[in-house]
């Protein structure tokens, strides 16, 4: 079996007239196999609102108690998951929905008490995707993870998790989604190509911030495993399918 390919798909893209959904099932076809784990934000901010609840982001991360946890789990690993789920079924690939809760696929420990209920992954529990790979279906995998500790579901970041995952993985090449054309320096201009020094340097001068910046450290974390990662524009025609064919697109990070 090849190596997979773990592919993030941003909240802020999903559902935006994006080929996100028809690529991967093109490149299913193909025979390649993928691994799709998808975030939500901006649903889940939504829901929130509805029900009165305040979002509070520190550090581009939301902090999460236990009253709106509930709404991540239902957002995310419900509506969101099995939305992705469905539109790749109808046009035609095949795939299965779960949570990083499932088989303890990822197992997440609070680190700090700033975010509250938000983990990070210190274990990853490869086999549940392996089979479903070696059974020729697309795992989609919802950030909520199993908690080590009294809090036995956490929510965690989907950029880090998804780092986790495609570490473990021994992934191919870990893509993330996002709704820019990757990462810019200060005055807007792509930057093709990037290491840790450049963008801990870029962090530090404040270019790299807010959102973009769990994005990178991910895509560090991912390299543990993983020989490259890239940041793309997922509201580009077939950034996808460039991607994954090797065009040079977007932000490499290596």
């Amino acid at each position: 079996m090849s190596k997979p390919i773990v592919i993030k798909i941003g909240g802020s893209t999903f559902g935006k007239g994006e080929t996100v959904i028809e690529d991967l099932v093109a490149l299913q076809k193909e025979g390649f196999n993928l691994v799709v784990f998808h975030g939500g934000a901006n649903e889940i901010t939504t829901w929130l609102k509805r029900m009165g609840i305040e979002t509070k982001i520190v550090d581009g991360l939301r902090v999460t108690d236990k009253e709106s946890l509930r709404v991540v789990l239902a957002v995310l690993a419900g509506a969101v998951n099995k939305e992705i789920v469905a539109q790749i079924q109808a046009k035609g690939g095949r795939a299965i929905g779960l949570s990083g809760v499932d088989g303890c696929m990822l197992e997440a420990e609070v680190q700090t008490k700033t975010h509250g209920l938000i983990g990070e992954v210190v274990k990853v529990n490869v086999e549940p995707l392996q089979i479903m790979l070696k059974q020729g279906y697309m795992p989609v995998v919802a950030p909520p993870s199993y908690g080590i500790g009294s809090d036995k579901i956490l929510n965690v970041n989907g950029d880090t998790a998804a780092a986790a995952l495609a570490a473990a993985l021994g992934a191919e090449k870990l893509i993330m989604l996002t709704d820019v054309a990757g990462v810019l320096d200060k005055d807007g201009k792509l930057l093709e190509r990037l290491d840790h020094d450049k963008i801990q340097a870029l962090i530090a001068s404040g270019v790299i911030a807010g959102g973009m910046i769990p994005k990178v450290k991910a895509c560090l974390r991912a390299l543990e495993g993983t020989l490259v990662a890239q940041i793309i524009d997922g509201r580009a025609p077939h950034s996808v399918i460039d991607a994954v064919r090797g065009k040079r697109i977007g932000t490499i990070i290596a």
